[in-house]
């Protein structure tokens, strides 16, 4: 028989070399103490000879009777196989343990509504079938009522398929978390898009509400503009029919020196010729006087309508000017109204606090409200003053005094406490 190969060129021993040979099956202690002691390995006896017959194991003979003595080389190659073969069941038994199936994956809400939908075709069907079980057995059909119960245990291994992920542990609760954040993503969501669309309205408003001053601003400028382009298209026109005006008045003053002049030429023709000894008839006299008339009274009359038109345009240039002016003034009269204003709110937010920082609800509105009623209602006003003027008294009363021509400012505080009031 052939020898077997040495023990570490089969398989190395894998944390220490067992000492051979051992002193037997029933004395070999365990190699590791690990959990409760498993009974010793079925080991099978080594196989006859070759050429040998006959049954193994004799009858009348136990089992495990005792073996007949062999040679030490025969004992060392039996022991070596039982290690062998006790090892390769060690190693077996020692392989790692196989991994827990992994939990079944939460399934979404659309899975889980497809399941529900399809489980309650099944349970229409199982019903429907459940039914004709019924009315086969009142019919007494056999065969029908079997061929149905096949088909409704068929359609109730259907709906446990179908419906077994329902059942797995933590698929219940796991669904639930995925509808809860699956519903606050969709609040979220919605929350989100009211708020856009909010934010979107008011910068729609402040746009409108810009557009709008803006817009306004543009009239104004614009009608500012027109204004003042007429009144210097007014004025322009005006001073170029004064300056008309004057040029014939100019014309009219010239025509009267050219008309003084010619009386005066006359004259001295009249005279040179009266020394000659010529002397021109009365008729030509009377004639050349009544021309001269008919012309300084024309003359006198486009004097009299020049001056009226002048007259007229200089009123209406200085109504113009008087008008400027107004406006000039109403415009400084508007900045120092709107200036003391600023400065009485400024006074009132000093001594009241800001408006601002006062809302409706607040709790000093009343008192407020009670202070600046005079301010909203004449019948207030009337009761407040006659209030007021029941302590009137002489000018020379001993203890009388004027009223204060301002505000009469407060005391510094006196302690903390009045401090942060005041504050």
């Amino acid at each position: 028989m052939a020898q077997p190969p040495p023990f570490p060129a089969r398989l190395p021993p894998p944390f220490r070399a067992f000492p051979p040979p051992f002193p037997g099956a029933a004395v070999r202690p365990a190699p590791f103490a690990v959990g409760p002691v498993a009974p010793p390995p079925f080991f099978l006896p080594p196989p006859p000879p070759a050429g040998e017959g006959g049954p193994r194991f004799p009858p009348g003979v136990p089992y495990l009777a005792a073996a007949p003595p062999r040679a030490p080389a025969e004992e060392e190659v039996v022991q070596r196989q039982q290690d062998e073969l006790w090892l390769s069941q060690f190693l077996g038994r020692r392989h790692a343990a196989p991994s827990p199936p992994p939990p079944p994956a939460a399934g979404s809400p659309s899975s889980a509504r497809a399941v529900a939908v399809a489980a309650l075709g099944r349970v229409a069907r199982l019903t429907a079938l459940c039914r004709a079980l019924r009315r086969s057995e009142d019919e007494g059909d056999e065969p029908g009522w079997a061929r149905t119960r096949e088909e409704a245990e068929a359609a109730l291994r259907e709906l446990r398929a179908v419906v077994r992920p329902l059942r797995e542990p933590g698929y219940g609760e796991a669904l639930r978390r995925k509808a809860e954040r699956a519903r606050k993503r969709r609040l979220r969501l919605q929350r989100r898009k009211h708020e856009a669309r909010a934010a979107k309205e008011e910068e729609a408003a402040r746009a409108a509400e810009r557009e709008a001053k803006i817009d306004q601003w543009r009239a104004k400028c614009i009608q500012e503009v027109e204004e003042k382009n007429r009144e210097r298209e007014l004025k322009a026109a005006a001073d170029s029919v004064l300056s008309e005006v004057r040029k014939k008045q100019a014309d009219t003053k010239r025509m009267m020196d050219v008309l003084r002049g010619l009386e005066k030429l006359r004259k001295l023709r009249k005279e040179a010729a009266a020394r000659k000894g010529v002397c021109p008839p009365p008729s030509a006299d009377e004639a050349f006087e009544n021309q001269v008339e008919s012309l300084k009274t024309l003359l006198k009359t486009r004097t009299e309508l020049y001056e009226a038109e002048e007259r007229a345009l200089r009123v209406m240039l200085e109504g113009e000017q008087e008008e400027e002016r107004k406006r000039e003034m109403e415009k400084k009269q508007k900045k120092e109204r709107e200036k003391l204003l600023q400065q009485k709110l400024e006074m009132d937010s000093k001594l009241f606090g800001d408006p601002a920082e006062f809302p409706l609800t607040h709790l000093l509105q009343p008192f407020r409200d009670y202070y600046l009623q005079a301010e909203h209602s004449v019948a207030a006003l009337i009761q407040i003053r006659h209030e007021w003027d029941q302590y009137l008294v002489p000018a020379d009363h001993p203890e009388g005094s004027c009223i204060p021509p301002g505000w009469v400012l407060p005391s510094l505080p006196t302690n903390d406490t009045w401090a942060t009031a005041v504050r």
